[in-house]
């Protein structure tokens, strides 16, 4: 029993133990809280900032670490934004420009043609190459003329006994000595006889195969020692002078061109070589399939790398604007059917809207939106806004 009583005394000493320390703890925050409000108090009456930094300390305690990166984050976009963006400009200027109507043709020589063997035999000599130049009338080629010169020789013998018994019967029936029937056939005997040796004289002149006219060999079919017969192909004579494009457009395009017009053309092989062509005629019918009329222009000045069948670009001017203000194609940039250009302005990017004219190649016509001497961004306006600090690197680059 005496056990019990002692283990009972010390769970209540336990106990009331608890409740002392709980409320020591409760004075203690109670006179903490206390000291607290007398400082608060003190700092406000004072006007001292100590309260302030107590509370940006606390906020800084308090933000967590994802908060300060996007506190870093913003702070480095702001500085992006203020930092120029590098740029190039092209001043606007004044010029010329025009509106063309274009369509693609092969070149090609208008005289050009096969020469052919007009005789049999064997190709003796060849004269000219692939390339070479030829004057009209040149010697290319000749054949063994051996059948042919004893043809004309037998040819010649025939025709002069023939012409000798023609004039004996001409004296003799003259005189009445031989019936006019005889006579007659004399006649018809020494005619056959010139013909026959006109005949053996053009075959033997075939036999040396010259130039129909001047101009270059293009290509070269025979060779030496071959058998050639009439008709085969031995050499391509083309004539460069003059080369001309033949262009179908539709009938409306047509519409106010006239023979003799100038024109541009362009190789496009090689597509910064440009000459000049005219127009030469013009079809006066329509196609009724296509619905196209024929345009044969003529090159007036073609240049040395141009060739028979070069594939070109003809352009028909249109229409022409003098004094207009230029843009570079790169400055324009485009929205559906908007457009606008970035004009530098102070080292700061203007956002300005355009309206445009006429195209011709990298330089396009503006209505409005700039002035002559503007100076234009035509590199780096990409990511640029109305307002955005540039850094020119090249200025005043030429428009053309």
């Amino acid at each position: 029993m005496t056990e019990r009583s002692e283990a009972k005394n010390g769970t209540r000493r336990g106990k009331r133990l608890w409740r002392w320390m709980s409320l020591a703890v409760a004075v203690l925050l109670l006179v903490a809280g206390g000291v607290t409000l007398m400082n608060v108090s003190a700092a406000r009456a004072n006007g001292a900032s100590t309260v302030e930094e107590s509370s940006d300390a606390s906020e800084s305690a308090a933000s967590t670490p994802e908060d300060t990166d996007d506190e870093k984050k913003g702070d480095e976009e702001g500085d992006d934004a203020k930092t120029p963006v590098p740029v190039e400009v092209a001043s606007v200027e004044e010029g010329s420009v025009s509106a063309y109507t274009s369509s693609t043709a092969n070149l090609v020589a208008e005289s050009e043609v096969k020469v052919l063997s007009e005789v049999e035999g064997r190709v003796l000599t060849l004269r000219v190459e692939e390339g070479d130049w030829v004057k009209n009338g040149q010697v290319l080629a000749t054949l063994v003329r051996d059948d042919q010169a004893i043809a004309f020789k037998k040819a010649q013998l025939q025709e002069t006994n023939a012409r000798a018994a023609y004039d004996r019967a001409k004296e003799l029936v003259e005189r009445e000595l031989i019936s006019r029937e005889e006579f007659d056939k004399l006649s018809i005997d020494y005619e056959i006889a010139q013909q026959e040796l006109a005949e053996a004289e053009w075959a033997l002149r075939k036999t040396t195969i010259i130039a129909p006219f001047a101009g270059r060999i293009t290509v070269r079919m025979t060779q030496l020692g071959q058998h050639v017969r009439p008709g085969d192909e031995l050499f391509q004579v083309t004539d460069f002078d003059p080369l001309v494009a033949r262009i179908y457009l539709p009938e409306r395009d047509v519409l106010g061109l006239e023979e003799g017009q100038d024109v541009q053309i362009r190789l496009d092989a090689a597509t910064e070589v440009y000459f000049a062509g005219r127009i030469r005629q013009i079809s006066p019918v329509v196609d009724t399939s296509t619905g196209t009329v024929k345009v044969t222009v003529e090159a007036t000045e073609p240049p040395k790398q141009v060739r028979p069948g070069s594939f070109v670009t003809v352009n028909i001017v249109r229409e022409t604007h003098s004094d207009a203000l230029l843009l570079p194609r790169e400055a324009v940039l485009r929205e559906l059917q908007k457009a606008h250009v970035y004009v530098a302005e102070d080292d700061v990017a203007e956002k300005r809207a355009v309206t445009l004219g006429l195209e011709e190649g990298e330089l396009i016509e503006v209505l409005s939106g700039v002035a002559a001497g503007d100076r234009v961004i035509v590199t780096g306006q990409g990511g640029l806004k109305d307002g955005s600090a540039v850094k020119i690197l090249i200025a005043d680059a030429n428009v053309g």
